[in-house]
């Protein structure tokens, strides 16, 4: 990998931002969460082709606590479907925090799904046998979003137990009008051991990017939920995730989201990227302070507000080869196996951040082993967005930093004028009419300077 690497450089620089925010304080009604690394502060993004990046602690283990809702709320919709689990739990926000009775008035029906209360009735929805314990099916549930094996951090759970009345009380109390259809102990029990599972920031990212492609989880391939059910959880998150500030956050950071007292938080930028961050320091209403300004700069500078639209996975990316399969190709032996050594990466449409992750991610793909040099075609490029020449100059900088040379087709001058293209990546880029030209031109360089009529530009050290 080289060119993809700058959405690495990205989460890095929004990390090394945040680090030194120390404002906050670690959830302590739990006694065993503080024992967490206060500076503990990763960043992770998943994006919709399974590419992974990640910052700082991202591989740092923690407990979901209340990140957990939403994927139980997936399955007990799977389970009773949309109506039958509407029975138990409302959908509508609450305005309150995380832990505060919120009961419907004359049915006893919790508000949301992401409240404790309703959280603990969604918990209860899930079915139970001895053939199949609901535990059991809510573990592999979560396992199957993050793509791989959890398991319970009994520690934690030992000590939600031991100090979880107020959850019990609740369980009591929604229990008396009607509205808890299991015992409120055994409820409350499986609610806790659900909170305890442990994951990792990039577990998180995967998670969230599982939901934002319709179910699928990008990574391993499988469907986990259908797509139906993938947006109904991902309309609560939206505006009943981030408890009494979810009107904010969906205003201001545009993503449905879910933060959990030990410091994860995740989001969800339906058809672009599942986002992530885990900092155990919390603001006043349980959210990671660090988390949630991380992820809110996140979105601002990726351009993933929901309002926004998106460039369509798959739709940005129309070629990813190498010269000699071109129509033009020679057919000599000699030759061919120069062409063999160019990569040809062709695009299309209007890039966003997301379109332009895709780009260098084929361009870290095309051509051969030995990093030979590759050919970036944007004739058919509509436009580019600031974020996205952003991210394609940095690419472009990283591949010749490490001896990969990029030749253009860009007749539009999508990249940007030449001036800033040679400020942002360090070199003169050269530029072609056609693919043709240009891939014809790196097997010449590629021949030896004797065959070749001009060098290559090297780098300058503007480039960054």
């Amino acid at each position: 990998m080289s060119a993809s690497e700058a959405v690495t450089d990205a989460l890095r620089e929004l990390h090394a931002r945040f680090a030194d925010v120390h404002e906050g304080r670690q959830a302590d009604y739990i006694p065993e969460l503080t024992r967490s690394d206060p500076g503990d502060f990763g960043l992770a993004l998943v994006s919709m082709d399974g590419h992974s990046y990640s910052a700082g602690a991202a591989d740092a283990p923690f407990t979901l606590q209340s990140v957990s809702k939403p994927f139980v709320y997936a399955l007990a919709l799977v389970s009773l479907g949309l109506d039958g689990v509407s029975r138990w739990v409302g959908a509508e926000p609450s305005g309150e925090a995380f832990n505060a009775i919120s009961l419907e008035p004359g049915t006893g029906r919790p508000a949301n799904a992401m409240v404790n209360a309703g959280a603990i009735v969604t918990t209860a929805l899930v079915p139970d046998s001895r053939g199949e314990p609901a535990f059991g099916r809510i573990l592999s549930c979560l396992s199957r979003f993050a793509g791989r094996k959890l398991d319970v951090d009994e520690d934690v759970y030992g000590s939600e137990a031991a100090t979880g009345d107020r959850n019990r009380a609740l369980a009591y109390l929604i229990r008396s009008t009607g509205s808890l259809p299991v015992d409120p102990v055994q409820a409350v029990d499986t609610y806790f051991r659900q909170c305890a599972v442990r994951a990792t920031a990039v577990d998180l990212a995967v998670m969230a990017a599982t939901l934002a492609y319709g179910g699928v989880n990008p990574v391993t391939g499988e469907r986990v939920v259908p797509s139906g059910i993938a947006a109904q959880v991902l309309a609560v998150m939206a505006t009943c995730g981030m408890y009494d500030s979810s009107g904010d956050w969906l205003l201001r950071v545009g993503l449905p989201a879910k933060s959990g007292v030990s410091g994860g938080l995740l989001a969800a930028g339906p058809a672009r990227f599942g986002l992530a961050a885990y900092s155990p320091l919390l603001d006043a209403s349980g959210t990671s302070v660090r988390g949630r300004a991380a992820l809110a700069a996140l979105s601002e500078r990726l351009g993933l507000h929901l309002m926004k639209n998106p460039a369509l996975p798959g739709s940005t990316v129309t070629l990813v080869t190498t010269a000699d399969v071109l129509p033009s190709a020679p057919s000599g032996r000699l030759a061919r196996a120069l062409r063999e050594r160019v990569g040809v990466v062709a695009a299309q449409g209007a890039l966003d951040f997301t379109a332009a992750e895709r780009v260098l991610y084929a361009l870290d793909e095309s051509g051969s082993e030995d990093a030979g040099p590759v050919v970036l075609d944007l004739r058919e490029v509509t436009g580019a967005d600031s974020d996205a020449l952003v991210l394609l100059h940095a690419g472009l900088s990283r591949l010749a930093r490490e001896g990969r040379r990029a030749a253009v087709v860009d007749p539009g001058d999508r990249l940007g004028p030449p001036d800033l293209v040679r400020e942002r990546t360090g070199q003169d880029l050269p530029r072609f009419g056609s693919r043709e030209e240009a891939a014809e031109q790196c097997a010449r360089v590629l021949a030896g300077p004797g065959r070749a009529p001009t060098r290559w530009p090297r780098p300058t050290r503007g480039g960054r």
